[in-house]
């Protein structure tokens, strides 16, 4: 667990066990849990592959395809 993450579940866990979960400290822990930005969130993704082949021929672009069998973890 990575250190700021693991301090806003400290913080969580604190604050709920002592105070009421107010509005502001609710915004304050939404923002301290969110993952770190990265490159791949900015694609538009689709989960459909019908609507994503037509987007994918229409632009003429390739489309990328993640299919896999069994538990996402490896354990089967």
């Amino acid at each position: 667990m990575k250190p700021p993450l693991l301090a806003a579940v400290l913080a969580l866990t604190t604050s709920l066990a002592s105070a009421e979960l107010t509005p502001g400290l609710f915004t304050q822990l939404h923002q301290e849990l969110q993952p770190p930005h990265e490159a791949w969130t900015t694609i538009p993704w689709l989960s459909s592959l019908i609507p994503a082949q037509q987007k994918a021929l229409a632009e003429g672009k390739p489309l990328f395809i993640w299919a896999m069998d069994g538990h996402p973890m490896g354990c089967t």
